[in-house]
């Protein structure tokens, strides 16, 4: 880039909509404050494809529950309003036909009682049809679909109960998996193994999705991120296990039923079930069914009211969460909040992490812990308890803001400042012992990269695993480097050559957990300006480049999900959102260009696209849970990273030149 595409601060001039900004601001910072809870955190709703409530609907007929027929109703709204125009569901919102999506969500409407002679329903099934039929499902919707005996279980990958058993110097190991895998998993391999068959008392089936007779169906083709040598010989290993799982000892068996109930009852979390994620809470419900646990135990029973806590009610339509998201949409909105600094935003904040301070676990060794068994825990979850799997990326984030909170909040109480203190401290003890030799961090576990795992046939998603990521690893970086005042420490260095080595050709930077490059670059220019590095660095400057390079013209920034495509690499162009148009300006301004022309345009879309409540409109999905099978709709994007580009933006304009002091 030539020195003169750089436009710096103190010579800015004071573009003509700052006043509509700030007006756009405040409405925004009253929109955020309105959805304050009483007791000081934020909860926005988290959505996924038709997936999840699809799953949620099937559930009740597989236990033969009574419906709540108004509920389902609603529950059949959404589904009817979020399919495509050829009849397919998507993974993300205008996004192209997903065949299990679509089988799942054509099966939870015809359970609810929608005719498949109906005119939305004859689109579903000629989609399905087009896309291969129902024999054309992942491995999760061939593992339903077999329980409701709809299809046989030739065709799911062998999953024995036994796997519990093994050693961990074992090739597979459910050490060795995630921690989502593993909380899923667990549950599954009791049906898997015992094979029970759905209640459905209304006998509904699906054979009309099938191409040929449902009955002849085996297992699924190679999919296409595994490799033929290491999928050849799994799929000879489920051949042999199949043959030989009629020899196995049935006390053996027992004794792996025993142990995969015993992992699932020490993690239910309370009322926010087994890993605080919808398919592994509905497994584990599943799980208690088959082994003839009365429904009357209090842990089934608190295992099924966790599942109903993740529905989302309205007037006509309903749908069914993956998860609760308070922690992140807290964090992140005290970040916004303390930014903008003005006393009600800064009150709003520290009451926000009062609320966040006593989440910090720090009295259960989680599944991490394997891997470091004499590191001290001091993370934070997720959602609003999962003590076995707290989050670096929360945690981070969590650590940062109260960090900074110190600087410009009060806290309250006798002992407020010395209670962050402590917290901070352990927060980064355990986040830095959770780095990875690689010098970056995985979300819930260190060194979780064992990648051939992802070519057994159970793993045709290809999400089996938790590496290191380069937003996940920036954000540790960000927090290292804001406590520490740079990056003196080991652990920090290792964090900037790593996030350094992963930069793209075009100077853009992978997101794995926001959608896409956007996101990925956001995270790294905030580690990368934290550590220290000028703006005139080549690696600033390159990204610099890619951002403004892929600037919409409405001023605005886009993705679409179909970035993560195998057979697509960079940014894939999409309408713009205010989501990612905030990542976009919160990076451009941590790469020191906050008075260029393209942040005084990405600013006016900002305030442009406002509504009138202060909110911004987002229907597209800007996050991801796994990149190509399963995309999110965080609803609080759009209403805090707004709010936070603008308030960064009223700071530079008022101070001048200066650098970002804080790692976010």
């Amino acid at each position: 880039m030539d020195q003169t595409t750089f436009s710096p601060i103190r010579q800015a001039v004071i573009p003509p909509q700052a006043r509509d900004a700030d007006t756009a601001l405040e409405q925004a910072l009253d929109a955020l404050l309105a959805h304050q809870r009483d007791d000081g955190h934020w909860l926005f709703e988290l959505e996924a494809d038709a997936t999840i409530p699809a799953e949620y609907v099937l559930l009740v007929h597989y236990l033969g529950e009574t419906p709540d027929l108004q509920l389902e109703g609603r529950i059949a709204s959404y589904l009817r309003r979020i399919q495509n125009a050829d009849g397919s569901w998507p993974l993300f919102h205008q996004g192209q036909a997903d065949i299990s999506a679509s089988v799942k969500a054509y099966f939870a409407l015809k359970m609810i009682g929608d005719a498949p002679e109906a005119e939305h329903m004859q689109r579903a099934r000629a989609s399905i049809l087009a896309q291969g039929g129902a024999e054309a499902s992942n491995v999760f919707t061939r593992t339903l679909l077999a329980l409701f005996g709809v299809m046989p279980w030739q065709a799911v990958p062998m999953m024995p109960v036994e796997i519990m058993l093994l050693p961990q110097w074992f090739p597979f190991h459910l050490s060795k998996v995630s921690y989502w895998s593993r909380t899923v998993l667990v549950p599954l391999l009791v049906l898997n193994s015992l094979r029970p068959q759905a209640r459905n008392p209304r006998g509904i089936g699906i054979d009309e999705l099938f191409g040929r007779p449902r009955q002849t169906v085996r297992l699924p083709r190679k999919a296409p991120h595994q490799r033929w040598l290491w999928f050849g010989a799994f799929r000879c290993l489920d051949a042999a296990l199949r043959a030989c799982e009629p020899l196995f000892p049935r006390r053996t068996r027992q004794r792996a039923i025993e142990r995969a109930e015993r992992f699932v009852r020490e993690r239910l979390n309370g009322d926010n079930g087994l890993g605080a994620i919808f398919p592994a809470m509905a497994n584990a419900v599943m799980m208690f069914e088959v082994l003839g646990i009365p429904r009357t135990d209090p842990s089934v029973m608190q295992a099924r009211a966790a599942i109903d806590r993740l529905l989302v009610v309205r007037e006509h339509e309903a749908y069914c969460q993956p998860c609760l998201s308070p922690v992140w949409d807290t964090a992140l909105a005290c970040h916004a909040l303390l930014e903008i600094g003005s006393p009600r935003a800064t009150d709003a904040a520290a009451r926000g992490l009062a609320w966040l301070r006593p989440l910090q676990v720090l009295d259960v060794k989680g599944d991490w812990a394997v891997r470091r068994p004499h590191l001290r825990p001091g993370g934070w979850a997720f959602q609003y308890a999962n003590a076995h799997y707290p989050d670096v990326d929360d945690t981070a984030v969590v650590a940062m803001a109260l960090h900074r909170a110190a600087y410009v909040v009060d806290d309250k109480g006798q002992n407020g400042q010395q209670s962050s203190a402590e917290s901070i401290a352990r927060a980064a003890e355990w986040v830095a012992g959770m780095q990875s030799q690689n010098g970056g961090w995985g979300a819930f576990e260190p060194e979780n990269t064992h990648f051939y795992l992802n070519n057994i046939p159970f793993a045709d998603h290809g999400a089996l695993l938790d590496p290191p990521t380069v937003d996940v690893s920036a954000r540790c970086l960000s927090m290292l480097a804001q406590l520490e005042g740079g990056t003196t420490g080991p652990s920090a260095q290792a964090a900037l050559r790593y996030v350094l080595a992963e930069q793209e050709a075009d100077g853009s930077w992978f997101g794995r957990w926001g959608t896409n490059y956007i996101y990925g670059t956001w995270s790294a220019l905030c580690g990368l300006n934290a550590a220290g590095l000028p703006a005139d660095a080549p690696e600033m400057r390159r990204a610099v480049d890619w951002l403004i390079g892929i600037q919409n013209e409405d001023g605005g920034w886009g993705e679409d999900g179909d970035s993560y495509r195998l057979d697509y690499r960079g940014h894939m162009p999409a309408p713009s959102t205010a989501s990612q148009t905030a990542w976009a300006l919160l990076g451009l301004m941590a790469a020191g260009v906050a008075g260029h022309e393209s942040v005084t345009r990405g600013i006016d879309y900002l305030v442009r696209t406002q509504e009138p409540d202060g909110n911004w409109p987002e229907e597209r999905f800007t996050a991801v849970g796994f990149p190509r099978v399963f995309y999110l709709r965080y609803h609080g994007y759009a209403r805090y990273f707004p709010l936070w580009a603008l308030a960064r933006y009223r700071n530079f304009r008022q101070d001048g030149a200066r650098a970002i002091a804080w790692g976010l």
